[in-house]
């Protein structure tokens, strides 16, 4: 490798890096893979609501029944925006080594309740026209609509708490004699009635110059732009390219799929989870599920395809190795032995499949949903399940979404195979040359 090349990579390597630890966007990694099992979990009660229940019963036992999976929904989904709001902050403080993250965590929280209106208008059960009610938190403000609005609150009411509270005239310091939980509690007494305050300030003069409130200005101004340019078909296929991109230079492509993607498709699964259990048009076709199915195939760089296509023509008996060594996890996407021991880190052999075959998986499985071959995706599965199931899940089981995913596996293998090829004749080169 040249030396102008080996500057550019160091230099992006750097760049890489920098962005994966720039300590918002971690936080923000951390929080959504802890709220993760929450949203799993409600796609499960969603699926078996829909699709099982509806199978076995009906009638008063069927809507007894689905009462199970409506309060989980509730547990879950419809308090998306107060979960993630808690624990970006929380994660925030933690990372900013924040002696209290708990409390950071209850002022994210009490500061975005603190930014939703106190009227709002409902239609109560059995009638046509939205009444006025006050001194209520609907579940429209409280779930997946306001996430956005929790994610901005929490980081900036978390900043300015941290900033606040290591001011030290403005610590309460109650003497060691008391029990240190109501030492803490005391000590950042003042700058939570600070930080209160503050939010409840902006809160009054928007309503009472505007008439809006803060969950509405971010989620019409600033969430919806981002996630529909960041999740529309060209902006994901642009942003997965580039995050699998990062594992040609050893970098995670957690950095810029976890870090910037992976929030926006969150959100937009929990919609559609959310739609299709009230019976609604299902609003987005790009989400985690659709990503993870049809681009996710044995992991990162859909490399199942790459282990096939080594059984089928690759001669080297390195790689034919790693393949059988790394079969097994990579049927349940774990493919870090194929990146590290194939390798692919470093392999210009492997750029073009790697970063091809994922994008390809997502374009034609979204040209599949848009002519509406297949369901889109409305259930959140575990990124582990293994191909061909992980679709039929997601879709709420439609059989044909196995039939896509069965296309997309068959192609990569097809893509992959001369790229293999040609690493074989890479490595028997290499090892004529260290003789």
């Amino acid at each position: 490798m040249s030396t102008e090349n080996t500057k550019f990579v160091d230099k992006f390597t750097m760049f890489a890096v920098k962005l994966g630890n720039q300590i918002h966007l971690r936080s923000l990694r951390d929080a959504f893979a802890t709220v993760m099992p929450l949203y799993i979990l409600a796609g499960l009660a969603v699926l078996l609501n829909n699709t099982v229940f509806t199978w076995l019963f009906s009638g008063k036992t069927l809507a007894n029944i689905q009462y199970w999976g409506v309060v989980l929904t509730n547990a879950t989904l419809n308090i998306s925006s107060l979960l993630i709001a808690a624990i970006v902050g929380y994660f925030l403080a933690q990372n900013r080594k924040y002696k209290n993250p708990l409390a950071a965590a209850m002022i994210s929280l009490a500061a975005l309740v603190a930014m939703m209106p106190n009227t709002v208008s409902l239609v109560p059960d059995g009638a046509k026209k939205a009444v006025d009610v006050s001194a209520v938190l609907p579940f429209t403000n409280l779930g997946t609509g306001a996430m956005f609005a929790g994610i901005i609150t929490a980081l900036i009411a978390t900043e300015l708490f941290i900033k606040i509270s290591n001011i030290k005239q403005l610590q309460v310091n109650l003497g060691d004699s008391v029990p240190p939980a109501v030492g803490r509690s005391f000590s950042v007494l003042i700058p939570i009635i600070i930080i209160m305050s503050l939010f409840a300030v902006v809160s009054a003069t928007l309503y009472n110059l505007t008439g809006m409130n803060m969950i509405n200005l971010i989620t019409t101004f600033i969430q919806e732009p981002l996630r529909h340019i960041g999740t529309g078909l060209w902006g994901c296929l642009i942003l997965y390219s580039l995050g699998n991109l990062l594992w040609l230079f050893g970098i995670h492509q957690s950095v810029i799929y976890s870090s910037i993607l992976e929030p926006l498709l969150i959100i937009n699964i929990t919609e559609n989870i959310a739609a299709y259990n009230a019976g609604e048009k299902i609003p987005n076709i790009i989400n985690v599920s659709q990503v993870q199915a049809f681009g996710l195939m044995g992991g990162s760089g859909s490399t199942i395809c790459l282990l096939l296509a080594t059984f089928i023509v690759g001669k080297s008996s390195v790689t034919r190795n790693v393949a059988k060594l790394s079969f097994a996890p990579g049927l349940f996407n774990i493919n870090e032995p194929v990146i590290f021991g194939y390798p692919i880190v470093y392999n210009i052999s492997m750029a073009v499949p790697f970063v091809l075959v994922p994008a390809l998986g997502i374009l034609i499985s979204y040209i599949a949903t848009v002519t509406g071959f297949i369901s889109p995706c409305v259930i959140q599965v575990p990124w582990t399940i293994p191909p061909l199931l992980s679709s039929f899940l997601a879709t709420a089981g439609d059989w044909k979404a196995v039939l896509v995913q069965l296309v997309i596996l068959i192609l990569g293998v097809l893509i992959y195979m001369p790229f293999v090829k040609i690493n074989d004749r890479v490595l028997a080169k290499q090892a004529e040359e260290n003789k």
